[in-house]
């Protein structure tokens, strides 16, 4: 008995030695991580998208995408996974057979496709599609794959590189426009034609044309043209080229001067694994209006995810950025009203000398969620040389001092050079499926005119720095019947600021001035490959903070923060 039972031992103990280095082999296996972002059809991120990971190695690992639409999901065990995307107002999406290795990271970006866009309508069955079959495969080839999983859901099933399509856009806006000098025609036509090259680079073309009332027969116009590349989820570069030519703004005392620039754009975003992410980029412009000027603006952000719920982010720009013109930097439904123009240089003239608007803003700020909850503090700090001031006035250049706009009925004026710091605290919720609400609140300085009845040429000696109180709520969501995407904003400052306070705010709940509306409604239209939309755009629908002044000829002209001004227009996308 006991010579069986050592025998028994020496087994077992045989069994473990040769146990052990495999159990110790596989202690050492590496973890893997899934990353990516999730976007719309439009390339706008999509923030708070559920991210489960499905496969037979995990159970139900779930992680949410943060304000510029990224997610990650690490400590992986290496396998074949799926990745399921679930946001309101959106399909439920399918990426299937994602391969995990040991210590690497899969990237893998989605794009959330609308009920509306799932069901496009396809051309009717004519006498050449006689054959079922053939009829079936041509009337789908263009549409979203829909599959029902083992649950009983229905999702969006795509492969790479589906969403590299050609996508387009074809806008013609008529209305006021309300930045001042250099601003849109009052009737314009843009167009946004984007197409992937080779297997990860986007070619984009974009533009605006205007057509209204134009003296000497030249329109306003402005062209870019840019080029995106990804390598392997870790670098993102890109280079842009953007001319703008717009025609001079008083031709009796300013015969010719016309304002024509030429810049170029370059950026690269780079992502260090699943906590880091820079963005790096400089604008060099060159302009020609009076004269020769040259502007060199750089750019840069840098985040640190603390976790996938937490963000800490640092910010440093050199001039105010245009609304729309990056889907990244801003979530406004007026991004897709806005127009390329906006990214005309800022300029004014003081004795007929021109100057262009150069500014400096730095930014740490700190972002949490909590749950269907995004909470921002963030402290800057802001300095302008040669700032631009908008007014509303009919207006000349006789006296040097003023750009005006003859579209428009506004003009552009020279303010003082200031420095200011801030503070701001940004709250947003997301109360339905379908409407989101956001709180801002922002306390920092900005020029103010302390003395009333004064002339606008004598302005300038007037001007001090004052510190103002800013507070917005903004409402935006999509009406389930009729589709109708919108936006409602107020924001509302202490005192009679000549600028926004926080103009370099770019957060959640960046508003424009006073009461604005934002309109997107879809028409469906049979005739089409695409599907059209109305797009209406109020700014300053109350026609707040108009600041008094008189103008050269004793007339009274106003000094804004935001003209008023009513836009509409027909979008074709395709």
């Amino acid at each position: 008995m006991l010579r069986r039972i050592s025998f028994f031992a020496l087994v077992s103990a045989i069994a473990m030695s040769m146990a052990f280095p495999a159990w110790c082999e596989n202690s050492r296996i590496l973890s893997g991580a899934i990353s990516g972002y999730v976007r719309d059809g439009r390339g706008s991120p999509q923030m708070g998208a559920a991210v489960e990971i499905l496969g037979s190695a995990v159970h139900a690992l779930k992680v949410f995408t943060d304000d510029r639409g990224f997610y990650s999901a690490a400590n992986i065990i290496p396998g074949t996974y799926s990745v399921k995307v679930s946001a309101p107002s959106f399909l439920p999406s399918l990426r299937e057979k994602i391969d995990v290795r040991g210590g690497a990271k899969a990237l893998v970006n989605v794009t959330l496709t609308t009920l509306f866009e799932a069901i496009q309508l396809v051309p009717l069955r004519g006498p050449v599609d006689d054959d079922d079959w053939k009829w079936t495969l041509r009337s789908v080839s263009n549409r979203p794959i829909l599959r029902v999983l083992e649950d009983g859901s229905t999702v969006v099933a795509s492969r790479e590189g589906a969403d590299h399509n050609l996508k387009g856009t074809v806008t013609l806006m008529a209305g006021s426009p309300s930045q001042g000098y250099g601003s849109t025609s009052d009737m314009s036509a843009g167009f946004d034609v984007e197409r992937s090259v080779l297997s990860s680079g986007t070619l984009r073309l974009n533009g605006n044309v205007g057509y209204g009332s134009e003296p000497q027969g030249m329109p306003a116009a402005v062209l870019r043209t840019s080029y995106t590349n990804r390598f392997n989820g870790v670098f993102e570069p890109s280079v842009s080229i953007t001319a703008f030519r717009l025609n001079s703004p008083d031709h009796t005392a300013m015969p010719g001067a016309s304002l024509q620039a030429l810049s170029m754009m370059t950026t690269d975003r780079v992502v260090l694994g699943d906590r880091f992410e820079v963005k790096l980029g400089s604008e060099l412009q060159t302009i020609q209006f009076m004269g020769r000027a040259h502007a060199f603006k750089p750019f840069g952000s840098a985040d640190f995810h603390v976790t996938p719920n937490t963000v800490i982010e640092y910010q440093f720009a050199s001039s105010v950025p245009s609304a729309g013109l990056d889907d990244d930097s801003s979530d406004r439904l007026a991004a897709g009203l806005s127009q390329l123009s906006e990214t005309a240089p800022r300029m004014s003239i003081t004795g007929f000398l021109p100057a262009v608007e150069r500014g400096r803003h730095q930014e740490v700020s700190l972002s949490q969620r909590f749950g269907k909850n995004n909470l921002q503090v963030a402290y800057y700090s802001d300095s302008f040389s040669d700032p631009v001031l908008a007014g509303v006035g009919d207006m000349t250049t006789e006296s040097g001092a003023v750009l005006p706009d003859l579209n428009s009925g506004t003009f552009s004026y020279q303010g003082n050079n200031f420095s200011a710091s801030g503070m701001r605290v940004v709250v947003q919720r997301k109360l339905l499926s379908d409407l989101t609400a956001t709180l801002d609140y922002g306390y920092g300085g900005s020029l103010d005119l302390r003395q009333d009845d004064i002339q606008l040429l004598d302005a300038r000696s007037y001007m001090r720095t004052d510190r103002h109180q800013s507070i917005a709520a903004k409402f935006s969501g999509t009406l389930p019947k009729s589709k109708t995407r919108w936006t409602a904003s107020y924001r509302h400052s202490s005192g009679h600021p000549l600028l926004p306070v926080d103009e370099f705010n770019r957060s959640a709940g960046r508003a424009d001035p006073y009461l604005n509306i934002c309109l997107r409604q879809p028409i469906p239209a049979n005739f089409l490959a695409g599907h059209m939309e109305i797009l209406m755009d109020l700014r300053n629908l109350l026609a707040q903070g108009y600041v008094p002044v008189i103008g050269v000829d004793g007339q009274t002209v106003y000094l804004v923060q935001s003209a008023r001004s009513v836009r509409g227009g027909v979008a074709f996308n395709f």
